[in-house]
């Protein structure tokens, strides 16, 4: 989720939570299409980054369409996994420069339904959703979704107590921590310890966790960030997808990663120092960057996805900022429910 600013001027829906944005996925069946902004061909052999022939191409193995924020919808021969699925969309203010934290929380199941397919279909149904961390527009959904479809999820501890308070059953909520690798359906997934991004004046939206299970959540400012953490898929044929969930990371955690693609949040402060650089030297080689959460979070979901032109204007300087650091990287924008072929 993005992160308030000090003050109220000039806050828009960006500026309240850095590095993302959220949108609404109800009619978006049939969408293809992805834009690459700063594309650039594969790189020569020797160069930073290795060709596509060298790694292993995708293969088909798995498609990822785009939920809006940091969500994702992946699709193996046997496996659905989602990541952070919040597409219920309302009101808390941003757009009037009014924030209320006191937003009361609400699920539009019809809006889920069409985006997921309905639950007890072959269409709807999920296996695991992974959780980032527990902020509104990442979790609010997860629970309906896990209830109605009866997938694991993979969660902190705090979205472990969420959970049990919002009536998930305890056998379906796992709780990682980082640095697990297990088998997930005919994926592998390695969960690996990450950061959320910072407001302006260095804070954090929302902070705290949960030790126990608190009452039932009702308004926005119940579910807190409960720590934050990313997570990285892996083919069977080896090739990887690393997706984050705020605009920032632990550099430290995602040395030694061989890592294709990354999913990006664009960061809506410049507190998090070096953000494409530290990233792009830790995981040393990657060939794509697909920029998410940048989306207005709180506009029903529909192509092209909506955002104010400050976020444009952020979006291609990260692009250029990364064309800089690693020319053979690709920078993709995508829309909403594209099937992207990343592994």
């Amino acid at each position: 989720m993005t992160t308030p600013t000090t003050s109220n001027r000039g806050l828009s829906r960006r500026t309240l939570m850095t590095g993302a944005g959220t949108a609404a996925l109800g009619v978006l069946g049939g969408v293809t299409g992805a834009r690459a902004l700063g594309a650039v061909p594969a790189p020569a052999a020797g160069s930073a980054v290795p060709p596509a022939e060298a790694a292993g191409a995708p293969t088909g193995f798995a498609t990822f369409a785009w939920l809006g924020t940091s969500g994702w919808r992946i699709r193996t021969p046997t496996t659905t996994v989602l990541l952070d699925p919040y597409v219920t969309r309302f009101d808390t203010g941003l757009a009037a420069g009014a924030f209320r934290a006191t937003t009361r929380l609400r699920v539009d199941a019809a809006a889920l339904d069409a985006a997921l397919g309905a639950a007890g279909t072959a269409d709807g149904a999920v296996d695991s959703i992974l959780v980032t961390h527990t902020h509104w527009d990442h979790f609010a959904d997860v629970p309906h979704l896990a209830r109605t479809r009866g997938a694991t999820v993979f969660t902190t501890l705090t979205g472990y107590h969420l959970g049990l308070a919002m009536g998930v059953p305890r056998e379906q909520l796992a709780v990682v921590r980082g640095s697990e690798e297990m088998h997930l359906g005919d994926l592998v997934l390695r969960v690996v310890p990450s950061l959320h991004s910072r407001t302006a004046s260095g804070g954090l939206l929302f902070p705290g966790v949960h030790t126990r299970v608190p009452a039932p959540p009702r308004t926005i400012a119940d579910l807190p960030e409960g720590d934050t953490l990313s997570y990285l898929l892996r083919s069977p044929q080896g090739r990887s997808v690393l997706l984050l969930g705020g605009s920032d990371y632990d550099d430290r955690a995602l040395r030694g990663l061989r890592v294709h693609t990354v999913a990006l949040p664009v960061p809506s402060t410049d507190v998090t120092a070096d953000y494409a650089g530290r990233l792009l030297a830790a995981l040393d080689g990657v060939e794509q960057v697909v920029l998410v959460h940048w989306d207005d979070f709180e506009s029903p979901l529909a192509d092209p996805p909506r955002a104010d032109e400050r976020t444009r204007g952020r979006m291609r300087d990260l692009t250029e900022r990364i064309g800089q650091l690693s020319p053979g990287t690709r920078v993709v924008v995508p829309e909403y429910g594209t099937p992207l072929d990343l592994l």
